[in-house]
Parts: C-alpha cells; sequence; structure tokens
C-alpha cells in the first residue's frame, strides 16, 4: 500500500504534529491496522479508502484506535488533495464521528469537525495538588482539560505521567490559556505513550467553543506550545469547528504486507 508521513499544523517539515497515512484498496482488519500504528510508532497513523461518496477513515496510535483525530484528518486531506484526486474542492471522510469535511485552500486546509460538548467540573484539591497546574477552571469531555492563569503557567507546566495516568476517565489531559500573541494557547499530554503530543486538532472541537465563549468572539487564533509547535485558527459554528491549518510532506512510499 502507498504510505505517507505528513507533517500537520506546519508550515514546513519538522514541525506540527507528524501523522502516517495509509492508502488502501479495501478495508483492513482493525488488528492489521494496529499493527501497522504500532510499527510506525507515530503520534497517529490514519487509514483511507475510496467509496462512493468519498473517503473511508480511521485513526490508530501506536496503542489503540481513537475515535477523532484532528492532525490525522489533516494528513489524509493533503494526500487526497496532492496525490489522489488533485482537483476537489471539499473532500468527505466517513469516520466514527460522522462525516467530516475538508477545503483545500490558498491558506492550508479547512477542517470541518464536530462541536464538542463539555462541562465544568470540580476535582479534589489533593487532585488538583497531584496535577501540579493550580487551575482557574477544569472542564471535562473526551480529555480533562485544566484551564491555566496565562500563558506562562501552561509553557512551564511540567506533567507527571505518574499521576496523569490516574486519570484514566480520561483520553489526555489538556492545559490552556489565553495567549500573548494569539487568542489562547494550549498543551496536550498522553498518559497513555507517556509523551506530549505536538499539535492536537482533535482537543480545539471543545477549546475552540470554550474560548470563544469567554473572549466573545466566533473566529479565534491558537498555537500549540509544544517543542515542535503548531497554529490553527478556529472557527466556531452552531454544531461544527473549523480548523484552518497548513501541512508539509516528509516521506512518501510504500508498505508491503
Amino acid at each position: 500500500m502507498n504510505y505517507y508521513i505528513i507533517d500537520a499544523f506546519a508550515e514546513k517539515t519538522f514541525q506540527g504534529n507528524p501523522a502516517g497515512v495509509c492508502v488502501t484498496q479495501t478495508p483492513l482488519e482493525p488488528a492489521v491496522m494496529k499493527k501497522i500504528a504500532a510499527e510506525n510508532n507515530l503520534p497517529e497513523t490514519a487509514f483511507l479508502h475510496k467509496t462512493k461518496a468519498g473517503y473511508a477513515l480511521r485513526w490508530f496510535t501506536p496503542l489503540e484506535e481513537i475515535d477523532l483525530c484532528g492532525h490525522g484528518t489533516l494528513a489524509a486531506a493533503y494526500v487526497v488533495s496532492h496525490f489522489l484526486e488533485p482537483a476537489a474542492a471539499r473532500i468527505r471522510f466517513f469516520t466514527q464521528s460522522g462525516v467530516l469535511e475538508a477545503v483545500p485552500t490558498s491558506k492550508g486546509y479547512e477542517l470541518f469537525l464536530p462541536r464538542r460538548a463539555f462541562e465544568k467540573i470540580d476535582l479534589p484539591l489533593a487532585q488538583q495538588t497531584a496535577l501540579g497546574a493550580g487551575p482557574v477552571e477544569i472542564l471535562s469531555s473526551r480529555d480533562l482539560i485544566l484551564v491555566l492563569e496565562n500563558e506562562a503557567a501552561v509553557r512551564r507546566y511540567t506533567p507527571d505521567y505518574s499521576v496523569l495516568n490516574a486519570f484514566s476517565r480520561w483520553l489526555g489531559v489538556a492545559v490552556t490559556a489565553q495567549g500573548e500573541k494569539t487568542d489562547f494557547v494550549t498543551r496536550y499530554f498522553c498518559p497513555e505513550l507517556m509523551a506530549e503530543d505536538p499539535v492536537t486538532g482533535s482537543v480545539h472541537c471543545v477549546l475552540a467553543p470554550y474560548w470563544a465563549e469567554k473572549l466573545g468572539k466566533s473566529v479565534l487564533t491558537a498555537r500549540q506550545l509544544s517543542a515542535r509547535g503548531g497554529a490553527l485558527r478556529c472557527t466556531v459554528q452552531k454544531n461544527r469547528v473549523a480548523l484552518l491549518g497548513s501541512a508539509a510532506l516528509y516521506l512518501k512510499g510504500e508498505i508491503d504486507l
């Protein structure tokens, strides 16, 4: 099968979040996809094949399948528009999270992802202390989100993965705050991988609506403050969040099974 590595939410290679994209002629068995993702050992491997109405798309970490991946979707959109269907003005992906769309633009790709609900919660003081964050607010969705006082607090946050692993109710843990040069900033941690994710598109399906309400605006600029870094423009709509980002090709080749 054809295989690509795309740096997503990146203006050039070695930035943003790398995703593998496997293009198959027919669906693969989940066990096979899981083995390929583990072999690739990237934050995400996307599996893509053509259907009558668009493209079927699934995402796997090195350990498991997940229900939504923003940077994997951006990487898949790049592969479709550069190698599979260059004339496509709108790309439709059929996924566990419903029908997602990607629109190539002069500034990159605009992804239309589902807007996700969240609730504000309290954690016992002992748990907040263990997290080492001192959050102003705590949000619960697929991920646990800690709203911190300012960008400096987000930058200096140091995760203790032995603590984060205890919060198994959530897929990941994010810290966020209003930005100094952007509307908001974020860092995202994957306890199962004991690693910081470079750029996490899916968490912005929660963060963008939250900060839109806080800041009183529907179009926001965001930056993920990982070592590789990544920039996003978020547009909050009624049922969707549009994420605009660019991508760069790092590798193309073949996988033999």
